[in-house]
């Protein structure tokens, strides 16, 4: 079962969930993204409506803000829809699926789009001046080296393992990945401007949450933490009431993020602590579930080979070649184990959120 859910690429991913969209009576819509895919096909953004289209209670599921983690939220999604899950939606409840909304990195095999913009790290207000990220200067040349071979690779090997020796594992994950804008190549970028994807994705709550007045989302995530174990997590300031809230709805396993029981570091612009300003007529209740793969630094390695492809090699040689078919591996387990694990927590938690929307 799990196998034919976890799809072999972003068009059989569309295909999957556009059939059981309509299997399920949703209306589908798709929205075009402007770079193409490694085969020069379009990309799209699918989004299944499923309920009233004034309903004032929405569930939103989301798949592919990081691109290749999309397999996973796809499975999910395409699971929620072939099990009915529609038809147990309480009555004045809608729910919304918006999948592979960074259809170029699902496509690609990247998590960024195709900008090179990390969308979780978009988020921002650029009419600000842009925070710099010092601890990121120290490492930008390491972690992202022109050439990508076994010399280069234990050069900034060395210069990586320096900086977690003298500062901590935590506060390397930190400059790492937190967020930077100053290095339009670098890892975990988070743009200068509003990317292509997040313009749509605002368009999408936009225009379909204008009616709403509850809203409960959940953003599908993979990469971080014990190989299948699905961390729920919130933006949520702890002790506030949406913190409050979020764990009535899913229980005191929500973690805030960046805290110290949290896979993930402290992040800038993610698009989950946005969504109460673009639905501001509404209360919203989001949290992202990532689901843990391979150690961080196996996870991380797999990402600079994967921008020193796109930057300085060529990433149709030998399509998928090895350093996508590793980068694959590092947020998609090919484990029908691990399969099951993130359908089960997947489905127990959509569940929860549809409930909680009732309360």
């Amino acid at each position: 079962m799990s196998d034919v859910l976890f799809s072999a690429d972003f068009s059989s991913a569309r295909h999957s969930f556009i059939a059981a969209a309509r299997e399920a009576k949703a209306q589908v819509e798709s929205y075009g993204y402007p770079a193409p895919g490694p085969r020069g096909e379009e990309l799209t953004t699918e989004v299944a409506w499923i309920g009233p289209a004034d309903a004032e209670k929405v569930f939103v599921a989301v798949s592919g803000t990081h691109g290749v983690e999309g397999f996973c939220g796809s499975a999910a999604q395409v699971d929620w829809l072939r099990r009915g899950e529609a038809s147990r939606l309480p009555r004045g409840t809608a729910a919304m699926l918006i999948h592979a909304i960074n259809p170029y990195g699902f496509a690609w095999l990247r998590r960024v789009t195709h900008e090179n913009i990390d969308l979780n790290r978009n988020w921002i207000d650029f009419t600000q001046k842009l925070s710099r990220r010092p601890d990121y200067d120290e490492l930008a040349a390491a972690l992202c080296p022109e050439e990508w071979t076994e010399r280069s690779r234990a050069q900034t090997r060395t210069v990586l393992d320096s900086f977690i020796k003298r500062r901590g594992f935590p506060a390397f994950v930190e400059a790492v990945s937190g967020g930077q804008h100053d290095y339009p190549h670098g890892l975990f970028f988070g743009g200068t401007a509003p990317a292509a994807a997040r313009r749509t994705l605002e368009r999408i709550l936009g225009e379909r949450l204008a009616g709403a007045r509850h809203v409960g989302i959940i953003d599908f995530h993979s990469g971080l933490g014990p190989a299948g174990f699905g961390e729920l997590m919130t933006t949520a300031r702890p002790g506030s009431e949406l913190h409050k809230r979020t764990q009535s709805w899913y229980g005191a396993a929500v973690i805030p993020v960046g805290s110290e029981d949290s896979a993930s570091a402290h992040i800038g612009g993610d698009w989950i602590s946005a969504v109460p300003k673009l639905v501001a007529h509404a209360t919203v209740t989001a949290i992202a579930i990532e689901f843990g793969t391979v150690p961080p630094l196996q996870v991380l390695n797999a990402l600079r080979a994967d921008n020193w492809l796109h930057l300085h090699g060529d990433p149709m040689d030998s399509w998928p070649g090895p350093i996508k078919t590793d980068l694959l591996g590092a947020f998609c387990l090919a484990d029908d184990v691990w399969k099951g694990m993130v359908l089960g927590q997947s489905l127990a938690v959509t569940r929860q959120a549809v409930a909680g929307l009732q309360l």
